[in-house]
This record gives structure tokens, sequence and C-alpha cells, in this order.
């Protein structure tokens, strides 16, 4: 009789998930009706929607090919939820500029609560009025500590010295130039954050900076969509999107011991760094808008993967474009020869007397396209976005990618080109379709900063060496995306000039 048991309990087994699939395939198509006039999009799988469609090594190439068949807003659905995509500089500009408010909140992500604690949301994830006090104070922080400072270009210069003598050190046998480059960055947002430099062989600076490219490259990967998609079902799964919150634990622990440190000595009267700053408004606000130790801890996290992660990979890409392109580093090399020459150290000043070093500049931005896909975004009303309702709440991507290589405003979209940023005279020229750092209410809050750190690190590097890879070597281009792009792994030959 134990056979009948079995047996029955097997059919109750199949019914009990027949009924569940059925219910949940129900309650699927009666939800998944669009309002009128949404816009269109690949039609989705029950359930799944359209996440595995996605292209998983190069996301933002396939979603903007899928403008060509869908036009420039178009919907993907992941999991049960709607994302509007928006391609093209014309049609981003008007959602994160001309909408710029009703543009400006994220979206509620599973992973970005899990990262954050819930209730803490650092810089770039929090919303209202603690997004709008952070982002202030933030920003009053990197003009008081960074480029505001007359002896912030001053520190620039000099961890490019750092950088060159330990380049130097190789004496002109083939390395892998990323570290040095990641240490070298990343020094100069520790100065204003944490108020000190690391020494290149720091084994703190080596395991921060692992924990952030890893973070970095999981973000943006199929890992994190499927995680924000099924928050429920991967959160008992195995898998690499796991190493996102032990990584970001990890860059916590080592944040919260500089913030103990830090309160060890504090000085209210005289703040050396932005935790200084941030523990002695906390002080005077007892936790208000966001001023309590755990949103400093988040904060700062987010402070150091935004200044070190971009900027050393626009570094790393123009060390690969400029070793593809021989000829472009021949006549930077000439320009800086002509301007600065060979001993003195560079400055801001040498910028407009540099149009065509700081066209290149630009172009290893655009072409490098290090952040491709920019943050989510959430429709604070309803709106019309080319032709289409956005309804309020909808989750909305822009796709800076399709920006940078719009066909519509750059003359040879695909190819490394500094002539973009040229004009008939050869004097600089500024292009409006150039966001590498975003535009609107949520754009870069270390731009700035940012474009003196290139500009000071490509300008001294290219003074100093004469760059190549192994013979016969043609650097990959294609690159590896997650939330940032980074080259493929190169080794490359520094020759002092």
């Amino acid at each position: 009789m134990m056979w009948l048991q079995d047996l029955f309990l097997l059919l109750n087994l199949r019914g009990l998930l027949f009924f569940t699939s059925a219910l949940l395939l129900l309650v699927y198509f009666l939800n998944k009706k669009d309002p009128p006039n949404f816009p269109p999009g690949p039609p989705p799988l029950p359930l799944l929607g359209n996440v595995f469609s996605i292209e998983a090594q190069q996301p933002h190439i396939y979603l903007t090919k899928l403008a060509d068949v869908y036009g420039n807003v178009f919907c993907i659905r992941l999991g049960r939820h709607n994302t509007v995509f928006v391609t093209g500089w014309r049609m981003v500009k008007e959602a994160i500029v001309t909408q710029a408010d009703n543009f400006v909140e994220r979206p509620y992500s599973p992973m970005v609560t899990r990262i954050y604690s819930g209730n803490s949301a650092g810089l770039f994830f929090s919303n209202g009025r603690v997004w709008r006090r952070q982002r202030r104070f933030a920003m009053a922080s990197l003009r008081t500590f960074g480029r505001a400072e007359s002896s912030m270009e001053q520190r620039i210069c000099e961890e490019s010295r750092y950088l060159q003598e330990a380049m130097e050190r190789e004496k002109g046998e083939p390395f892998d130039p990323v570290p040095l480059l990641n240490y070298a960055v990343a020094n100069i947002i520790s100065q204003i954050v944490f108020g000190k430099r690391f020494d290149y062989s720091d084994s703190i600076l080596h395991s921060m900076l692992r924990n952030l490219t890893e973070v970095a490259y999981l973000e943006g990967s199929i890992w994190a969509l499927l995680y924000d998609s099924f928050p429920a079902l991967m959160r008992l799964l195995p898998g690499p999107h796991n190493a996102i919150f032990s990584n970001s634990k990890c860059l916590e622990v080592s944040i919260r011991a500089e913030v103990e440190r830090h309160k060890l000595d504090l000085d209210p009267s005289n703040p050396r760094d932005y935790i200084d700053a941030f523990l002695i408004e906390k002080h005077k606000r007892s936790g208000e808008l966001g001023f309590d130790d755990e949103n400093l801890v988040l904060c700062c996290l987010d402070l150091f993967l935004a200044g070190s992660e971009t900027t050393s990979k626009t570094l790393q890409w123009g060390l690969v474009y400029l070793i593809n392109n021989r000829h472009i580093q021949e006549k930077v090399h000439a320009e800086i020869d002509a301007v600065i020459g060979p001993t003195r150290r560079p400055s801001v000043a040498d910028k407009p007397n540099l149009p065509y070093t700081d066209a290149v500049i630009h172009e290893i931005q655009r072409m490098g396209n290090i952040v491709p896909l920019n943050g989510l975004r959430m429709a604070a009303n309803d709106t019309m976005l080319g032709g289409y309702l956005i309804p309020k709440g909808t989750s909305v991507m822009p796709n800076l990618t399709s920006v940078l290589f719009d066909k519509n405003e750059w003359e040879t979209p695909d190819t490394f080109n500094p002539e973009h940023f040229l004009d008939a005279d050869g004097k600089f020229a500024k292009r409006e379709a150039f966001l590498p750092f975003s535009a609107g209410r949520r754009a870069c809050l270390g731009e700035s900063l940012a474009k003196m750190e290139l500009f000071l690190f490509f300008v001294s590097l290219f003074q100093r060496f004469y760059f190549s890879t192994l013979d016969g070597v043609e650097l990959r281009t294609e690159g590896i995306t997650g939330a940032t792009r980074t080259p493929f792994p190169f080794k490359i030959y520094a020759r002092v000039r």
C-alpha cells in the first residue's frame, strides 16, 4: 500500500506544481498589459521577460542596436518590471537635461538595498532631500579638499612623479600598467576622503582596489540584472552575484577603520578631509539627512569607487589607443615638447596651448566609453518621451554608448579620431554630444577633478615615455563590460624619452 501512498503524493505534488505554474502565468498575462501609447520593445517571455535575450558580454551594444528596430525609446521587460531605454543624443538630452527634474530619482533595486543595508543609500542611490543634501555636501568637500585648492594640482603632479618612477623601475621590460595606474589615481581621491596617500606596496590599498574592481564589474553584469529581476530566487542560489555583497562588505570594513581612526584625533576647528568634515556635520545634525556613521562609510565607498575606477580606466584606454595609433602618439609628443619641453612639470594652465593633446584625451574618453549605460532613473510623473507615454514610477535607462557613438553627431563614430574635437584652425572644439560624465542633475559630481587628473597624468606620462607593446601585437579594443568598461589585460614597454 505504500506505493499507492507514494503515487498519491506524487500526483498531488505534480498537481500543485501545475496549479502554481498556471496561476503565475495567469497573473502574468493579467498584469502584462502596457498602458496605451507605451514604448514598444521585443516580445518578452512569460515571467522571465527579456533578461536572457540581453547579450552578456557587450550588453550596451546589443541595447544600442535594438533602437534600429524599435526606435530611440523602447521597453525591455526584466522579470516582471519594465525598463525604458533612451537612445541617441537628442532623446537622451530630452530625458536627463530638458526633463531633468522628472528623471532625477533612482528606482528601487533589491541589489542596492542589500548592499546599502536598506536605510542608508550613500551618494549615488539616495533620493529626495537626503540625496540633495549629501550631493551638495560632497561637492563642497571636493571644492575644499580637492579641485579648488591650489595644492591639488601639485598633489596630482607629485603622484605623477611616483607613477613615473614606478614605471622606470620596470627597466624597459614588458609590464602590466593597470595596477600602477590604479594606485596613482586612487591616491588622489584617497587624499581627499582619507587625508592620506598609500605607498604602492600597501596591502590595504591592494585589497581595496581588488574589491572595487570586482564590484564595478559585477554591478554591471548579467548577474546583477538577474538579482534585481529575481531577488528572492537569486538570494538563495550560489553564483558570482554573491561576490557583489562580500566585496562590498570588505570595502566597508576598510573604510570603517579609517572613520574610527579619524574620530581619535578629530579637530572640529580644522577638518583635514571629507571624513573629518562629515563627522563635524554629523555632530551638528544628529543623523538628520543621512549624517550618520553608516551613511558616511557608504558615501566614502561611492566616492572611492567613482574617483578611482573611471579615471584609471580612461588612462588605460589612453595607452591602448595611442599604442595602436603610433602616429597620434608622435603628434602628442611633438606638441608637448614644443609647449612644455622635456623637463618642466605640466600645469593645467598649459591646456589651452595643447589643443591636439586635449582633443586626444577627449577622444579617448569617447571611444573608451567608460560608463556605457549610465544609472537607472525613475519617472516622477506621467510624461511624454519621444511621442510615447512614460507612466509615473517607470524605470528609465539613458544609454550613453548611443550618445558617444551617435552617427548623427560624430563624423567617424567608430574610428579613433581626435579631429572630432578640433576645428578647421586646429583649435580645440567642444562637442555637445560628449557625455562621458553624463549630464543633468545626476551628472558626475567629481567631473572637474577628474578632468584635472586626466590632463595632468596623461601629459606627464607622454612627456616622459614612449609607449609600445610586444612586437606584432595590436591591443584589443572590444573591452570587458560591467558597470564600467575596461580593456582586456595587456602589457606594455615604457621607454624613457
